[in-house]
């Protein structure tokens, strides 16, 4: 019985369509969500980013399972002294895919990387005005006002002119947002009227191929035979399979449907470890799972009544209930293990009584409605956002709110909260490049919001801190002027810390050579299975 069921699993996905696919090196990722597209410029979810990585490259890269930038597009870079321009020399005979309707003429060049980048800086750009999007992570961050311009000095040298000294740029670049696009593939898209397949029908240099995409179901990719790291393509077929229900994607781990997955629930994991078949990775996760008031939502735009909300929420209660034996309590808005971090820095005691007195002396009514968001999915800093919610809803209903708690699909659950329409949201942040201007401007500055600022929080006196500090780049200054922003944003509480979630990844034995990534990405290059 058991091996029908993976008989069929493996028709069903393709995998067994023709005798010669059986000797091919096949590997099945189940996932947790389905992407909203492959544009990674376009979006800041895990979700998104994990379906994009097989298929492209960026300028650099960060190592495999670690925080190190090493050459990839790039074979090699300099900066100049002032430290306001980066020079980037090109890696030779890098073949971009081709699909149906598209087929290269030439190798990756500078124009690639012209392109890709001016579509972001430039909203008059022939494309952009064809496809118009957002890009929140490079606003977020302030490139698209720091980058004064990208220009080619031959054609496989780029140079990157910066406004200020960002003490964080080659980071940035190692992210996925920086995904090298083909130029020629997006003319080939704007003379066909089709710009929009630059998200749907995704063309990179990296070592998968996109294959075919059934929302809710599956993603297809073919190892690249062309990659210009050719001991980085082991597998000859990669599959996400797409599974919202953490029990689905252990018991298809258990009936080898799939070799990789993420987010076990926790009472999950003792089983998973004593699984002979089964190996389960464990890393301290560079994360924080938080709750985001949104400050331009009366009555959350008073500090009283964040602080009243904030010294109501039982964190102990919910460590116990949600995040078992691996979550560890936070205090701070970035977790300890990221350089600059503030450990002076402590919660206000849980204190309920303190919290209804604040609400009263605030004037906020008893039976006064809120809504509360919980995501629809697992996610690394929050294994089961559900619960979290309703007992946030216990909490917070003893103060008099009549609390309701709403949902989405992930990419809507997204693009809502950037809009401001939740009045208090769960989300949370894995690390993406080891640098503190990745917590602190990305998520809680003025120039986050619309992007990843979801509390829509914007404090002068914090967001002149962390600009000054991504400015210079003495590590020692740039600390002091983080942690003074670190005590205003506590003080001034746009969010709720929760918990800091240990990372545990399963997959068969069968699978080598996967490295869990300290930023929560699932990378398959490198990766082989028996």
């Amino acid at each position: 019985m058991r091996h029908t069921t993976r008989l069929s699993t493996l028709l069903a996905l393709g995998l067994l369509s023709q005798a010669p696919a059986l000797a091919a090196k096949n590997l099945v990722f189940c996932s947790e969500g389905s992407p909203a597209g492959f544009d990674t410029a376009q979006y800041t979810s895990a979700t998104d980013n994990d379906a994009a990585e097989p298929i492209y490259n960026r300028l650099v890269e960060f190592e495999r399972g670690g925080t190190a930038v090493q050459p990839a597009l790039a074979s090699k870079w300099e900066v100049s002294d002032d430290g306001l321009r980066y020079t980037f020399h090109l890696r030779e005979g890098v073949k971009f895919h081709a699909n149906k309707a598209f087929t290269p003429s030439r190798d990756f060049n500078a124009d690639d990387v012209l392109f890709t980048f001016n579509r972001m800086l430039d909203k008059n750009q022939p494309f952009r005005q064809a496809y118009p999007t957002e890009f929140p992570y490079f606003v977020s961050m302030g490139l698209d006002k720091n980058i004064a311009g990208v220009e080619k000095t031959g054609p496989l040298t780029v140079v990157f002119s910066l406004n200020h000294v960002d003490a964080a740029f080659i980071q940035n670049l190692a992210m996925s947002f920086a995904s090298i696009l083909s130029a020629e593939y997006a003319e080939h898209l704007l003379a066909s009227g089709r710009p929009s397949d630059i998200n749907q029908q995704p063309i990179g240099t990296g070592p998968f191929v996109f294959q075919r995409y059934q929302k809710d179901s599956q993603i297809r990719y073919k190892g690249n035979q062309d990659y210009w790291a050719p001991d980085e393509v082991k597998i000859d077929n990669l599959v996400f399979s797409i599974n919202t229900d953490p029990s689905v994607r252990i018991q298809k781990l258990r009936r080898n449907e799939c070799q990789v997955t993420l987010h076990p629930r926790p009472a999950d994991l003792p089983a998973l470890k004593d699984d002979p078949k089964l190996q389960v990775l464990q890393q301290p996760g560079f994360n924080l799972g938080y709750i985001a008031y949104n400050t331009q939502h009366p009555p959350f735009d008073r500090l009283e009544v964040r602080q009243a909300m904030d010294m109501a929420v039982n964190k102990q209660a919910i460590i116990q209930a949600v995040y078992q034996d691996s979550g560890q309590l936070a205090a701070n808005a970035m977790p300890p293990t990221q350089w600059s971090y503030d450990d002076s820095l402590k919660d206000a005691p849980f204190d309920p009584e303190k919290a209804k007195q604040l609400l009263q002396q605030a004037g906020v009514q008893p039976g006064t409605e809120i809504t509360l968001w919980a995501m629809p999915v697992q996610r690394p800093y929050n294994p089961n956002a559900k619960l979290m919610a309703e007992m946030l809803q216990a909490d917070w209903s003893a103060l008099g709110f009549k609390v309701r708690i709403v949902s989405y699909e992930w990419g809507e659950y997204l693009k809502r909260m950037k809009s401001g329409e939740h009045d208090i949201a769960l989300i949370g942040w894995t690390g993406d490049n080891g640098d503190p201007d990745n917590w602190l401007g990305t998520l809680y500055s003025c120039d986050a919001i619309g992007s990843n600022n979801y509390s829509l929080w914007c404090d002068r006196q914090y967001d002149d801190l962390v600009k000054q500090a991504k400015r210079i780049t003495d590590r020692e200054q740039r600390t002091a002027l983080y942690q003074q922003a670190q005590q205003r944003l506590k003080q001034q509480v746009p969010i709720t810390p929760v918990a800091h979630s240990t990372v545990n990844q399963p997959l068969s034995m069968k699978v080598a050579d996967f490295k869990v990534s300290p930023f929560g990405r699932n990378d398959f290059s490198g990766v082989s299975v028996d």
